[in-house]
């Protein structure tokens, strides 16, 4: 057999695959495990797509993106950016990707949020990094004042989600602010991972990048605000030093973004989708109230369509195994979090399956 990089012993196989198997041969399980919108693309965006494939445009575009795209963002979302501080990426997942590379050399230490997006921890060691959490238990929150306290010789950025993939914690404008201010003091990176950013409830969404841009990588995307998790498209927007390495980084990995899927998120900028937000709102108060109302202890999500709820009783792994025994699918929290207390639930599904997942709940409250 051949012998293995060494680096794939410091990885791990994705938790949330194991829950997969685990439920291969349920019949018509009720799913609340699925990080994807329960909507489709919006007719309107595949027809720009499949008009791009009938006209040709099927081959690369330059690395950092065509200038539709690049335009429309420019236009958008990332008013005030220069042509060289913006790249087109394949999705959120390929910019994280591109700036662990740009910005962590082996043994360097990268601060992240714990609870954590599967990735962050998994990207670290697989560049030998080393990954550092800040504790956000238990309103989701990060303290600045103990993060600093984990800054070392070695630290060289600090990663952010808001809106959060698991908790859905959103962060307000001073709270960013009070972040902002230490990594201008201590002279840090922040990559702010925003790719739930439409989907902000109860207050309108606060970026980094508007307050600290100099020191801030923003990541964002399409795949969730339109349900384009397949179609891989997404941008950064930072300093032109680290988008210019990053440029440089994908030349020689992803290339470019799909072509023709460039051409419909350029439209998707001016394409609204507030009656599918106003409906994950709804979405969330029915899971929210409903695990309320079943006496578990959890924070109201903010955003994304995430909720953290503690366990009842034991860790997430056995809860989550009782679930998935009682046909209900959702997620153990250490497959975000270096504890096992909690279980992530997504309200990104209909509202009879949101109903019928409270209802499991409320029974395995109870106890087994």
């Amino acid at each position: 057999m051949a012998e293995l990089a060494k680096r794939m012993s410091a990885i791990e196989a994705s938790g949330i695959r194991r829950i997969f198997d685990l439920a291969a041969n349920l019949e018509n399980p009720v799913n609340l495990s699925i990080g994807q919108p329960d909507f489709d693309v919006p007719e309107p965006l595949k027809e720009k797509a499949v008009e791009a494939m009938r006209l040709g445009k099927n081959a690369y575009t330059q690395t950092q993106g065509g200038p539709e795209l690049r335009a429309a963002l420019k236009n958008g979302p990332l008013k005030g950016y220069a042509d060289d501080q913006i790249l087109v990426t394949g999705a959120v997942s390929g910019g994280l990707i591109l700036a662990y590379m740009a910005l962590l050399n082996p043994g360097d230490e990268i601060l992240l949020p714990d609870p954590y997006f599967v990735m962050y921890k998994q990207l670290a060691l697989m560049f030998d990094a080393k990954p550092v959490f800040y504790d956000t238990y238990p309103d989701w929150k990060p303290d600045p004042a103990k993060v600093e306290a984990l800054i070392t010789p070695r630290t060289r950025a600090i990663l952010l989600d808001s809106p959060s993939n698991p908790t859905g914690a959103v962060y307000s404008r001073e709270e960013l602010a009070a972040i902002a201010e230490m990594i201008e003091r201590r002279n840090l990176v922040a990559v702010s991972d925003e790719i739930y950013e439409a989907f902000c409830f109860d207050a309108p969404f606060a970026s980094l990048r508007e307050i600290a841009p100099e020191r801030t990588v923003s990541l964002g995307g399409f795949s969730k605000s339109h349900a384009m998790t397949g179609w891989r498209v997404g941008w950064a927007a930072g300093p032109a030093n680290i988008i210019q390495a990053m440029t440089k980084l994908q030349q020689f990995s992803f290339v470019c973004a799909p072509t023709p899927f460039q051409y419909a998120a350029a439209a998707a900028l001016e394409y609204g989708m507030e009656d599918h937000i106003a409906s994950y709102r709804k979405k969330r108060d029915l899971l929210y109230n409903g695990l309320i109302d079943a006496g578990y202890e959890v924070v109201k999500p903010a955003g994304a369509f995430y909720a953290f709820p503690k366990t009842p009783w034991g860790a997430g792994g056995e809860f989550v195994g009782e679930c998935v025994k009682n046909n209900l699918l959702c997620i153990p929290g250490n497959c975000f979090s270096e504890r096992d207390t909690h279980f992530r639930l997504v309200f990104a599904a209909k509202d009879e399956t949101i109903e019928q997942g409270i209802e499991i709940l409320r029974r395995l409250k109870k106890g087994k």
